[in-house]
């Protein structure tokens, strides 16, 4: 049964990997038009850089609008002093936010509103594009004709915990998301994405019901895929690693925050948490303490090199996402310590709903 579950996300990855391409490199229609979308709550940090490599893009026509979403530092003071230099930079202010709605989601929705043009390119204020992604994001469009693709950009990560934990979005991704099925429906369960990263035309993203449609929801890279396949709209993803990058969080206690606030809208809830804790801990943890006790207390041979061959199995993956998505290889040589620490935010998180306890809140924000 190890060797089994260990032989899971090993296949499924060896299959996802040739499959989760980079974006075309065709040349952009001369004639491609595109707002950027930035929805911004107290970004007063990275703000100015994420613009500024949106303005870098060549070959495509760009309006860059920026929703403050009541911040209280500096942030729209560095978008109306970006926008004094350069007429092709907006900054809109959110109204107040409605009872039920997400900050996010909220200014997301406002934003297409105010957009100019009809494609619509939803991004993080922590992602740096560049100087040929806006091109390429929109030849993959073109390419897959999908409602709303998602780029999954370079993850940066410098401390312990976010090497550790961050790339467990692309092993949970591509271990156990059959990509070819994915693209064959439009079933709202094939549903997958990074909120990072978002492209849509005005048409579809209103016929799905946009942002409006997952208002209260803080996972959007899930949801709103889910919200367009339920409408019978395609949705695809790619990696966008060589055209765009973010940080997404720094440090221990952000790493924490920032994995519980999604969690009971991705694996923490009762429909998927035990089946993913049996499929995990069976994937990458068992087999190694099964190993460690067959040689301790003298299992058969043939039961010791199951479980070695599993054991083996279990750090595979892992690897070939790091060596492919060059992400940490500290983090994937301590994989099973990564799946246990995911697990157990994935339980608290799970718990702390059950009970009824305050939601971790982000940004200043429930």
């Amino acid at each position: 049964m190890l060797l089994a579950l260990a032989t899971l996300p090993l296949l499924m990855v060896l299959r996802n990997l040739p499959q989760f391409q980079r974006a075309s490199l065709a040349s952009p229609d001369p004639t491609s038009s595109v707002s950027v979308l930035i929805p911004a709550r107290n970004e007063e940090a990275g703000l100015a850089l994420a613009i500024e490599s949106v303005l870098a893009n060549q070959n495509v026509q760009l309006e860059v609008v920026v929703m403050d979403d009541h911040s209280t530092d500096a942030t729209c003071d560095i978008v109306e002093r970006i926008a004094a230099t350069d007429a092709r930079v907006r900054l809109e202010r959110a109204p107040e936010l409605p009872t039920g709605w997400n900050g996010k989601q909220h200014a997301c929705w406002h934003l297409a509103h105010a957009a100019r043009y009809d494609c619509l390119l939803f991004m993080d204020a922590d992602v740096r594009l560049s100087t040929t992604a806006l091109g390429r994001i929109l030849a993959e469009q073109h390419r897959t004709q999908s409602a709303l693709l998602s780029g999954f950009p370079k993850q940066i990560t410098q401390s312990f915990s976010e090497r550790l934990l961050i790339p467990m979005m692309y092993y949970v991704l591509l271990g156990y998301l059959p990509l070819d099925q994915m693209r064959a429906s439009t079933k709202a369960e094939f549903g997958a994405g990074c909120g990072q990263l978002f492209l849509a035309q005005r048409a579809s993203y209103m016929a799905a019901g946009g942002h409006a449609s997952i208002r209260d929801s803080r996972h959007d890279g899930l949801q709103l895929p889910r919200s367009f396949r339920r409408n019978g709209q395609s949705t695809d993803l790619f990696d966008a690693s060589d055209i765009a990058s973010v940080r997404m969080y720094s440090g221990w206690a952000s790493v924490m925050n920032g994995l519980k606030k999604n969690a009971t809208e991705g694996i923490a809830n009762p429909q998927l948490i035990a089946v993913f804790t049996v499929l995990l801990l069976g994937a990458a943890v068992l087999p190694i303490f099964s190993l460690a006790h067959a040689i301790f207390y003298g299992w058969s041979p043939l039961a010791g090199g199951i479980l070695a061959v599993a054991s083996a199995f279990s750090f595979v993956p892992r690897g070939l996402i790091a060596y492919r998505l060059e992400t940490s290889w500290l983090g994937a040589c301590l994989h099973p310590l990564a799946v246990i620490l995911f697990l157990r935010i994935q339980w608290s998180a799970f718990i702390r709903q059950r009970l009824g306890l305050n939601a971790v809140t982000w940004r200043g924000r429930r």
